[in-house]
């Protein structure tokens, strides 16, 4: 198991109003379900994998399209 989030980018945090994030998603990649995208504090990794198997993407590229929807994140 994998804890420590060591990557490009340091650890992952959701910020910001998930609800109107995770609707942007699905928006912009319809194959997204709410299962997809449920988030629950302190999981952010579950999620991370969740959303990065079904996108075929890697975590840091994932990383990437989620923290476009969050406000203010550096």
């Amino acid at each position: 198991m994998e804890n420590s989030k060591s990557t490009s980018t340091g650890a992952f945090k959701i910020t910001g109003d998930w609800a109107k994030q995770s609707k942007e998603l699905k928006s912009k990649f319809s194959q997204l379900t709410d299962a997809d995208l449920k988030f629950e504090v302190g999981k952010e990794n579950d999620l991370l994998k969740r959303v990065q198997s079904r996108l075929d993407k890697t975590r840091e590229d994932v990383i990437k399209i989620i923290g476009k929807t969050q406000p203010s994140v550096v």
